[in-house]
């Protein structure tokens, strides 16, 4: 499935305070912390639960959030599909960045071990 200019619009513009609280319940509902949420960002943005806060106060769209974030160089790793959509076949960089988040999430919320998630 390609992703089309409003989709892509439509994920620059979204807020990434509006988005985490969705990361956060769906891995506590499986059992996974906190901690391990963060570590999984921080693993792929640089940004560490201090910035993280910082930015959700600031209410940064998920634009000026990968901006400002310094993508894991093995991010590239990361594939399959989340939402319909082939990650690898992303050709928007931003849209791409935002599917590497929400697969991280997903695999963290699905019990996968770590080291595996990390890549």
């Amino acid at each position: 499935m390609k992703t089309t200019p409003e989709h892509n619009d439509r994920m620059a513009k979204m807020t990434f305070a509006s988005v985490y609280p969705h990361y956060l319940s769906k891995v506590e509902s499986k059992g996974r912390t906190i901690d391990e949420l963060h570590q999984v960002i921080e693993w792929l943005t640089g940004f560490d639960a201090k910035k993280l806060q910082e930015l959700i106060d600031e209410k940064v769209t998920f634009e000026t959030f990968f901006k400002r974030a310094t993508v894991n160089p093995n991010a590239p790793l990361i594939k399959g599909v989340i939402c319909g959509y082939r990650i690898e076949e992303i050709e928007n960089q931003l849209t791409k960045e935002v599917r590497y988040l929400d697969k991280l999430v997903d695999e963290l919320a699905k019990g996968r071990k770590m080291d595996k998630i990390l890549r």
